[in-house]
């Protein structure tokens, strides 16, 4: 009897599984949907959970180095308040520091962008007038073309005045999506400060409640999987950081040396997107390009080939020591995770996809590691025999 009562439980067990995939496909819509609103509720924590785990690396090294167990009982109660409080500090002092540099600069180069585009056009149609020989019928064309700018950024004006009714609808949407970003950053920002200022009772009951619900050997193979998960991650953001400031540096002085213009703001700008592995620096050194070239055209093209230099630098030097040898994972493995993270989550994949595949890659490691030490035991156990 209990050997059948036990068959029908797994035989009920699995129609039950087979009737909630049946009804979730059928119901697809629904469930796309349900989802979507749940993720919307939830996105504030998660965005909490991100930045509490982000947080945490450098309010640990505050702990660990500039305040050091004390016996002073009111220094032991407000060092993790002082530690949160200046990680805080330091990562917003660093996101104003970047905009403030180069913001404004980016904004005078569009400006003289924005004066400069006349110029040159008229300069290209003076050209090709004069060497008509070359190309009569394009020549023909553009000298016939008569481009009164004047009126062209008044019939610009026009339609944008005539357009006011969907500019105006277009500000009340970005209005309320800025606030709900507002809203949600703040929600993330306070829950994450609440886990970090009460991180050591939170992981006490999480072990307990993996102890009471869990199996043993299910306990230590999470454990595993999180704790490598976790080394993998910190080194990744600690090093991309240590990495992105070294490469801004050395553009800065380089520029510098080099008397390329928009120094401090490009070096900025580069370090700023060095955060991005592999192709970061790359898209820095495209808008530099782009505001050096406002300038000076030859020395944009200088840019250009300094950059290449200081990327072959940096690719076979800086990166492999600070974040490849921190995280163990190979150059091709790396540029793999960012061409399948970057596809599938843009800007976000490419920063997870670099430590997840590290942790994937490790826990392989290890695996393959112990299966081999465990034949081997077994031939000598044979051998022996």
């Amino acid at each position: 009897m209990s050997f059948i009562n036990r068959n029908f439980k797994v035989f009920l067990k699995y129609a039950l599984c087979i009737a909630a995939i049946i009804l979730i496909i059928i119901r697809m819509d629904r469930v796309v949907s349900w989802v979507g609103n749940f993720w919307s509720i939830i996105f504030p924590l998660v965005l909490g959970c991100l930045i509490a785990y982000a947080l945490n690396i450098i309010m640990k090294f505050l702990e660990k180095n500039w305040f050091p167990d004390s016996a002073n009982p009111v220094l032991r109660r407000c060092k993790r308040g002082i530690c949160l409080f200046l990680s805080i500090f330091m990562i917003i002092g660093a996101l104003l520091l970047i905009i403030r540099i180069v913001v404004p600069e980016l904004m005078d180069a569009f400006a003289v962008i924005g004066d400069e585009i006349p110029v040159y056009f008229e300069k290209v149609q003076e050209w090709v007038v004069k060497n008509g020989e070359m190309f009569p019928t394009v020549a023909e064309s553009i000298g016939e073309m008569k481009i009164n700018w004047q009126e062209l950024f008044q019939k610009i004006v026009s339609y944008a005045t005539s357009g006011v009714t969907s500019m105006l609808n277009s500000a009340v949407i970005f209005v309320t999506k800025l606030l709900g970003s507002v809203v949600n950053i703040s929600i993330a920002l306070i829950f994450a400060i609440y886990i970090l200022l009460n991180k050591e009772k939170l992981k006490s009951q999480a072990v307990t409640l993996e102890n009471v619900y869990l199996k043993s050997s299910f306990i230590r193979q999470v454990n595993k999987v999180v704790y490598t998960a976790h080394s993998c991650f910190t080194s990744f953001i600690s090093g991309q950081c240590v990495e992105a400031v070294i490469l801004g540096i050395l553009c800065t002085v380089g520029m510098f040396i080099l008397r390329f213009p928009y120094a401090p703001m490009v070096g900025t700008f580069i370090g700023a997107t060095a955060l991005i592995p592999m192709v970061g620096a790359y898209i820095g050194a495209v808008v530099g390009a782009f505001m050096i070239f406002t300038v000076s055209p030859i020395k944009a093209l200088g840019f250009i080939v300094f950059i290449v230099v200081l990327q072959q630098l940096e690719g076979n030097l800086i990166y492999p020591k600070v974040v490849g040898a921190s995280i163990g994972l190979p150059g091709m493995w790396v540029l793999t995770a960012v061409t399948i993270g970057g596809g599938l989550g843009g800007i976000p994949g490419m920063l997870i996809g670099v430590p997840l595949a590290a942790t994937i890659y490790r826990l392989i490691r290890q695996d393959v590691k112990e299966r081999l030490e465990k034949d081997h035991k077994k031939i000598y156990q044979r051998s022996r025999i």
